[in-house]
């Protein structure tokens, strides 16, 4: 397989940049996902497919996303492909979520 979820081992990205005393976590919403993320791992899907669903991200969007932000495409993929929500309840959240409205 050659995508954007292998460019460890290619040449030519520049360093990577490393934290002095990075934390765990740098959002509140990461640790979320984190634990999102787990409990499906433990109850839905196994991690290999959590693991391939965020290897299907569009490359564009996979380079430029965080770390955590694969995990969250990741899980909200597979929450719908298995049919525990529909995106347009995921669609309705994030509106109820949303800042200001």
């Amino acid at each position: 397989m050659n995508g954007p979820h292998d460019m460890g081992g290619m040449h030519g990205m520049g360093p990577i940049p490393i934290e002095p005393d990075e934390p765990v976590f740098h959002a509140e919403w990461e640790a979320k996902v984190f634990a999102m993320s787990f409990a499906t791992f433990c109850n839905f899907f196994p991690v290999d497919e959590t693991r391939h669903a965020s290897e299907r991200m569009p490359p564009g969007d996979y380079l430029s996303s965080a770390y955590y932000e694969r995990w969250l495409y990741a899980l909200e993929r597979l929450i719908t492909e298995h049919n525990l929500v529909t995106p347009a309840e995921i669609e309705q959240r994030i509106a109820e979520l949303a800042p200001g409205e």
